[in-house]
């Protein structure tokens, strides 16, 4: 089951990265690297950090537990989504009044000009993040059941409707070119949610949204694994988010450079590690409940051997043929031969922390599993504080590229300290005892 779990993850990842380096490969030929990309990928950015760190990862993490442990699944479930929805739909529409202070904030390099241009934009963007979560909400309940054939796939679904945006506005103006991308994400939103509907009303799940009186000791449970889950999954994607703020005091295309390569540093990590942690996650959860230590960590260990080679493989292509993939991607158009030689270079400081960050979303499932959510959290800001000495330390020599690796250095001390907290005696145990699980 989990091997046939990651292969249905997998499929449906790659299926999504490819329409999505078609996606890049369109905007990159119809945008370029310029200030209009910029503006563009910042106000996608805020949404997509909230979609990764609160809606998807975080979420997941503390519902499936939770859920796996509450006597009446129906309220629990009812009005988790109730309450959070409300919130996040608040949340959009203070992003709205608000536009151009946050717009601002994430973007402080940004002029009063660029400012007022990013701004309409950051507030439609940010319309994406409570269709996210409706989306995340019913794949958790499905991935309870081992159906991850709709989330996998739906992903895809964004990209089409960008893809669209871009073919359809083609020729227009670039500023305009970025509303017709904005609208675009939501109607991928809208899409993603339809979907998901469908499969829970062919599951039988349609009963989560009665909203009936609910056990406020799970609730209280669940809301407390979920602060933790929030800070702890956090790491990777604040470092991305600080890698945009930083590089808008650099020069023009410094945000469109480190965007163009952490896409292509995404695909094996998404292909290999985040489709396994998917898959792993709900077995290593009801292991732990049924107090089967010993198969979690059997599945652990086939889980991260697979990985560690794929990932492997993947960093060495990525490594050796860095020019060639982003030439073969992005040159053509408004991107030129001095994008890609910047792009490939930021390329290769990401994948240098491939593996670390692999292997980190793994082991962590351990903790998140045990609910040991804050002291995941805790480990989370010790690896995003390294990173932020270290962006601070490396910008100003090595500029975007400096930004890049110094991510790749907190990768290294979030699976360092995840292994801290896993038991260097489990870790040798499950890898160079006769007696391995």
């Amino acid at each position: 089951m989990l091997i046939k779990s990651i292969f249905t993850n997998s499929s449906g990842i790659l299926v999504s990265r490819i329409l999505g380096f078609l996606r890049d490969l369109l905007t990159a030929s119809i945008l370029g690297a310029n200030i209009y990309s910029d503006i563009f990928f910042v106000a996608f950015k805020l949404p997509n950090l909230f979609r990764r760190i609160f809606a998807e990862g975080a979420f997941t993490q503390a519902f499936i537990p939770s859920y796996a442990k509450a006597k009446h699944k129906i309220r629990f479930s009812s009005m988790i989504f109730l309450q959070l929805i409300g919130f996040l739909i608040v949340l959009s529409l203070f992003v709205t009044l608000f536009s151009s202070l946050i717009t601002k904030a994430i973007a402080l390099g940004f002029d009063t000009k660029t400012v007022e241009l990013a701004a309409p934009l950051v507030a439609i963007n940010f319309y994406y993040l409570p269709l996210i979560f409706i989306v995340t909400f019913m794949a958790a309940l499905l991935q309870y059941k081992h159906h991850f054939a709709t989330t996998a796939f739906s992903t895809a679904l964004l990209n089409l409707a960008l893809i669209a945006a871009l073919l359809i506005s083609k020729g227009m103006d670039k500023y305009e070119i970025t509303y017709y991308l904005s609208y675009g994400v939501l109607v991928g939103g809208l899409l993603q949610v339809l979907v998901h509907i469908i499969a829970i009303k062919n599951k039988n799940l349609c009963k989560i949204f009665t909203f009936k009186k609910h056990n406020k000791k799970e609730e209280n449970r669940f809301y407390k694994s979920f602060l933790g889950a929030t800070l702890g999954s956090s790491t990777a994607h604040i470092s991305a988010f600080l890698d945009t703020w930083l590089a808008s005091f650099l020069v023009t295309g410094s945000i469109s450079y480190l965007y163009y390569a952490n896409r292509v540093f995404q695909l094996p990590l998404a292909l290999f590690a985040i489709a396994t942690s998917v898959a792993l996650f709900p077995m290593i959860a009801r292991a732990i409940k049924n107090k089967d230590e010993s198969k979690a960590l059997n599945l652990m260990r086939k889980s991260s051997l697979i990985l560690i080679a794929l990932l492997s493989i993947a960093t060495l292509i990525g490594i050796v043929f860095n020019n060639e993939i982003i030439w073969l991607l992005f040159e053509r158009g408004a991107f030129n031969e001095n994008d890609t030689s910047n792009t490939a270079l930021i390329l290769t400081m990401y994948l240098i922390g491939l593996i670390p960050y692999g292997l980190a979303k793994i082991f962590s499932l351990w903790l998140y599993a045990k609910e040991k959510q804050f002291l995941a959290a805790k480990i989370s800001m010790k690896a995003l504080g390294t990173n932020i000495v270290f962006s601070l330390i490396f910008i100003i020599p090595y500029e975007a590229a400096g930004l890049a690796f110094a991510s790749t250095l907190s990768g290294f001390i979030l699976l360092i300290l995840t292994l801290k907290e896993f038991g260097m005696k489990n870790f040798k145990t499950l890898y160079f005892s006769k007696d391995s699980i």
